[in-house]
């Protein structure tokens, strides 16, 4: 399993870091782990779905 931060999702998704924030705290994405700063981590394949699933209803 590969992990991306907060950070490297929002660029992956193509929003901004507060919106992955909320997406996690909408439980939409869900983190897998945390960093030794306290930030989630989340699982690579979940996101690319969670990516592909948006695209198909319209968009993030």
């Amino acid at each position: 399993m590969s992990l991306m931060s907060t950070e490297q999702v929002a660029e992956f998704l193509g929003v901004k870091v507060e919106r992955v924030k909320r997406l996690s705290r909408e439980s939409l994405l869900i983190a897998k782990s945390e960093d030794e700063n306290g930030e989630p981590q989340f699982d690579t394949a979940e996101v690319t779905k969670y990516k592909e699933l948006a695209e198909r209803f319209g968009g993030l």
